[in-house]
């Protein structure tokens, strides 16, 4: 099956029901099928091969959906572009990925002269919000003069057959092209449905950005005969009413936005009963605002563990396992148990699977795989050792397969001879009341190698505690080898495109001053 067919699917089973929504503004899935054929008909006459490469640059949007869903039908590969990178990123990328046709927001008209200069294969630009003189051709023109009737098919949906590119987003080195095929895709939709069975068609809030997990959960959301509800961007009090008005049931949301929303001082006054799921993941999450958020949302939250190369639920604890019969925790810091269609091992560095307690790499094998790095076979060799796939994560697994996440291999902080991971170190730090969020990572010592330092943001209204105090908070926690040396105070965190607090950004100033990256 292509990923167009399991759109047709909710289309088919509920022509009527509303596919998207946003203020003021909602489409059936009969109105968004429609336009889908004429978008794909107009890319079809403008010379857009099977198989050739559709990109879309914007923010959260409805036209954006429909434009991806467009390139779909059309036979092409979608590719994924993030509009909150910038224009050097997203020009390395589009040449990189061959991208031939790009939909766009005119919010970032200003980049397509860039483009046009640095992107020789990019041949045509559509903007989708409005005329714009640095576009091709308007989408709205293209909806009023295209048929709406049915798209031959082109490609027959082989499982191999390349579905969608992703990116890497670059936190690690330059960004990297990340293969996804139609058998990908199959098992990440069977995968989900399988995690998080849904007791009626979902209502699905799309306020995380949409270039990155929102986007791909959201049609996965449509072959059940979903509504996608879009937000143009994440404000804390807009999703809450959002989830009020629109009787939200499914949302997807990185840890810092949640602890964002449980930080609103209103957050107990919306309805929130209509949720039935909201999914975690991208980084771990603190244990004192995971009990908080079960507390305001409910009984609600899933949590999942996948990275860009085997999509969002390699492993998966639904809402029904967090918590005991004494309604504590059943398996604190847990990111779940393997899904059905993978298979999850500890490995060390010679290739050896380990037992249960040992610490080493997460090794996945199985259909939710990449296919490989886009023109990058050294590197696809090189996450793909033993015949595994490498996560860069390093955790462990209990005795009855419970995974759970340390840290990134590339984090770890060497101190003194001792191993140290900042998830570890942030985690006691987010259970002091008055942090909100934080950051760990090593600095270069003459005496210790490396330093461990933190940098606290601190909840909003709070004072901020003495850095002695919170030394010694996380000192009761963690003991003497793990303990920041150095805290600092932020106003707020730098945190990446995806909404992760980026470590990177922190520590690079340290690093530079040292003449030295490590």
């Amino acid at each position: 099956m292509r990923m167009i067919d399991f759109f047709d699917r909710g289309a088919r089973n509920a022509p009527t029901r509303a596919c998207m929504a946003a203020d003021g503004w909602s489409a059936s899935y009969s109105d968004v099928r429609s336009r889908s054929k004429k978008i794909a008909n107009a890319l079809i006459d403008d010379g857009f091969a099977p198989g050739a490469h559709g990109a879309v640059l914007s923010g959260n949007d409805p036209a954006a959906f429909e434009s991806i869903l467009g390139i779909l039908r059309a036979d092409g590969v979608w590719t994924m572009a993030n509009h909150r990178a910038s224009a050097e990123e997203n020009a390395y990328l589009l040449d990189l990925l061959d991208v031939d046709l790009l939909f766009f927001h005119t919010d970032i008209a200003d980049r397509i002269e860039k483009f046009r200069n640095e992107c020789p294969r990019l041949r045509r630009y559509v903007s989708i919000d409005r005329q714009h003189p640095a576009a091709d051709a308007f989408l709205g023109d293209w909806l009023a003069r295209s048929s709406d009737a049915e798209v031959p098919e082109r490609r027959c949906g082989a499982p191999d057959e390349l579905a969608f590119l992703a990116n890497t987003g670059g936190t690690t080195g330059r960004s990297k092209g990340v293969m996804l095929t139609n058998l990908v895709w199959q098992s990440l939709v069977s995968s989900l449905a399988a995690s998080m069975p849904m007791k009626k068609p979902p209502v699905n809030l799309v306020a995380a950005p949409m270039t990155h997990a929102a986007g791909p959960l959201a049609l996965a959301s449509m072959a059940l005969g979903g509504t996608v509800v879009v937000l143009p961007k994440f404000e804390p009090e807009a999703v809450l009413a959002a989830i009020e008005r629109w009787r939200v049931t499914y949302l997807f949301l990185p840890p810092t936005a949640i602890y964002m929303l449980l930080a609103h001082p209103r957050v107990r006054e919306f309805d929130l009963s209509s949720l039935e799921y909201v999914s975690y993941a991208g980084a771990p999450m603190s244990l004192d605002r995971l009990k908080e958020a079960i507390s305001v949302f409910g009984n609600v939250m899933n949590a999942s563990f996948g990275q860009t190369e085997a999509p969002m639920c390699v492993t998966a604890m639904p809402p029904h396992q967090h918590l005991d019969n004494k309604g504590e925790l059943a398996h604190p810091g847990s990111c779940g148990q393997a899904n059905l269609l993978s298979r999850v091992e500890i490995m060390d560095d010679d290739g050896n699977l380990l037992r249960p307690g040992q610490h080493g790499e997460i090794v996945v094998r199985g259909p939710l795989v990449m296919a490989g790095y886009y023109k990058d076979k050294e590197a696809t060799q090189a996450v793909s050792r033993f015949g595994w796939h490498h996560t860069g994560d390093i955790g462990y697994r209990d005795d009855d397969g419970w995974f759970y996440i340390v840290d990134r291999k590339k984090d770890m902080i060497i101190s003194g001879g001792f191993n140290i991971y900042p998830a570890e170190v942030e985690q006691a730090l987010q259970s002091h009341p008055a942090v909100q969020d934080c950051a760990v990572f090593g600095i270069p010592d003459e005496k210790w190698g490396e330093l461990v330092m933190a940098v606290i943001e601190c909840r909003a209204g709070v004072e901020r505690p003495a850095i002695d105090d919170l030394t010694a908070h996380a000192r009761t926690r963690l003991g003497p080898v793990k303990t920041p040396k150095r805290i600092e105070y932020a106003d707020s965190l730098p945190r990446t495109t995806a909404g992760k607090v980026s470590r990177a950004e922190l520590r690079k100033p340290f690093w530079r001053a040292a003449g030295r990256a490590i």
